[in-house]
């Protein structure tokens, strides 16, 4: 489903990625790992579309997107792509349910479909009872599932997470990404996640380790 192809990427004179190659089919979960500095992130914003590679080209599903203008990268993205990252980015003045509906609305949903969605989402992560809290009066799990139903909304083919249980205790961690496998099956979307939980990473369909900008 998405194929990169010889993607290098610098800053400055730093080379943060070498030659990567890789694939990830559908419906497939896959872990990256690799020490801190390593160029995880790097590979899950050009993989995502939110950086361009320096050479090299990402597809999907035969679509070139380093190809892709601005204005037709970002509507791919928003139709096609979900994001989960480790602090949950929530808007603070919105509500859990607001907050979920946020992609449909940007991607042409009417209010009341996107409200639908959004709500029926929430009930299937257990959030039924706090649609109507704004963040900061959710636990940290909590947050970070509302974070899930958002990138979900829009029924994306697949969705990246750098380090979405980073910031939860360990048995929250555990109910995180058991809940990844569960919207795999459920859904059949494709997960690309960076972690430095090694229990996770091991049970992953896929595990991909990178050290230096190169995939071992």
């Amino acid at each position: 489903m998405i194929k990169a192809v010889n993607i290098y990427k610098n800053f400055g004179d730093t080379q943060v990625l070498k030659n990567i190659n890789l694939h990830i089919s559908k419906a497939e979960i896959v872990s990256i790992v690799g020490p801190s500095g390593a160029g995880k992130t790097s590979l899950l914003e050009i993989l995502g579309s939110l950086s361009k590679p320096s050479s090299g080209s990402v597809f999907y599903n035969d679509v070139n997107i380093s190809t892709l203008s601005d204005k037709d990268l970002s509507s791919f993205r928003n139709k096609h792509i979900g994001f989960v990252f480790q602090f949950h980015q929530l808007l603070p003045e919105f509500t859990a349910l607001e907050n979920v509906m946020i992609p449909a609305l940007i991607n042409n949903l009417s209010q009341d479909k996107a409200r639908e969605k959004a709500s029926e989402l929430l009930d299937k992560l257990q959030l039924s009872h706090r649609k109507e809290h704004k963040p900061n009066q959710l636990s940290g799990g909590e947050q970070q599932r509302v974070a899930v139903a958002r990138a979900l909304i829009n029924t994306p083919e697949i969705v990246f997470a750098d380090e979405p249980s980073g910031n939860l205790d360990s048995e929250r961690a555990e109910e995180l990404h058991e809940l990844f496998f569960k919207l795999r099956d459920d859904y059949q979307i494709a997960f690309a996640i960076v972690t430095h939980n090694d229990a996770f990473a091991h049970k992953a369909d896929r595990k991909i380790t990178i050290k230096d900008g190169f995939i071992l």
